[in-house]
C-alpha cells in the first residue's frame, strides 16, 4: 500500500511505544558466546531505535531493562547486567540528553547496588531540559509491584482520613503509578517470539497494541522497528467500541 493511500490514522506515528527486549541470551548462545555478550549487543541497540523514535516523532519510549525476576538468575549474568547498565549512561547519557531525550527510571531502587542509585540520581539531576522524547528504563521494575505499591499508598490515605474509599478512581489509581502523567503505551514490541507480557506495565497495556517478532533483541534493526510502526498504522483501535 502506498502513504498516499492511507488515511490520515493509518499515518499517526504511535505518541508512546514500549518494548520488551528478549532474546539477548539466546543470540549469545546462538553465537556461541557468553550470554552477558548479548545484553552488551542489545545495549548498542537500544541506541539505534532510540534514534529512530527521534527522528520518527514517537514521544515516549519505554524499554523493558531489567525485571525484579531476574534477580532469578545467574549472580554472574546478573553483575554483568549491572555494570553494562553503568557503561550505557557513561556512553549514551550526555549524548542522548544532547538531542532531547530524557532519561526516566521506571521501578523500585531497593536492593540495587549503590554505583545504580548513584546513577539514577545524576540521571535525575543532570536530565535534558529540551524533552524531545521520554526514555522510559524499566529496571528493577515489575508491574504487579507497581499496582501493590499504589493499593498500598491509597489505603495509608484512606486510614489517614485524606481521601474516602469513594475517591478511588482511575485517575487517582493511575497517579500513584511510575508512569504517572504519562500516555498508555499505543504499541508493546516483544521480540524474540514469546506470547506473554512478562509483569510489564499491567495496568498501562490494557488496550495498547501488541506486535510480537521472533527477531532477537541484539538483530532488532531499525528496519524491523519501522516494520513494525507501519504495521501499528494500519491497525484500527476501538478501545472496546465497534
Amino acid at each position: 500500500m502506498r502513504e498516499q493511500d492511507l488515511t490520515e490514522t493509518e499515518r499517526k506515528i504511535p505518541d508512546h511505544v514500549a518494548v520488551i527486549m528478549d532474546g539477548n541470551g539466546r543470540w549469545a548462545k546462538k553465537h556461541g558466546l557468553p550470554r552477558t555478550e548479548g545484553h552488551r549487543v542489545g545495549a548498542g541497540r537500544v541506541r539505534e531505535i532510540v534514534e529512530k523514535c527521534l527522528e520518527l516523532g514517537v514521544k515516549y519510549f519505554t524499554i523493558y531493562a531489567f525485571s525484579k525476576e531476574n534477580w532469578k538468575r545467574p549472580g554472574k549474568e546478573v553483575s554483568g547486567i549491572m555494570k553494562l547498565s553503568e557503561v550505557f549512561f557513561n556512553r549514551e547519557f550526555n549524548r542522548l540528553k544532547s538531542k532531547g531525550v530524557y532519561f526516566v527510571h521506571l521501578g523500585d531502587t531497593e536492593n540495587l547496588p549503590p554505583f545504580i542509585i548513584k546513577i539514577i540520581k545524576n540521571m535525575e539531576r543532570n536530565n535534558a531540559v529540551e524533552r524531545k522524547l521520554y526514555l522510559n528504563i524499566a529496571f528493577n521494575y515489575s508491574g504487579r509491584s507497581e499496582l501493590t505499591n499504589a493499593v498500598k499508598q491509597l489505603c495509608t490515605l484512606v486510614r489517614q482520613d485524606e481521601i474516602k474509599v469513594s475517591d478511588i478512581t482511575e485517575d487517582k489509581i493511575e497517579s500513584f503509578l511510575f508512569t504517572h502523567g504519562m500516555p498508555d503505551p499505543d504499541l508493546l514490541i516483544r521480540t524474540g517470539g514469546e506470547m506473554r507480557v512478562s509483569n510489564f506495565l499491567l495496568w498501562q497495556i490494557a488496550y495498547t497494541e501488541i506486535w510480537v517478532t521472533d527477531v532477537l533483541w541484539p538483530d532488532f534493526s531499525a528496519e524491523v522497528f519501522l516494520g513494525a510502526i507501519s504495521d501499528y498504522r494500519r491497525r484500527e483501535r476501538r478501545f472496546g467500541g465497534v
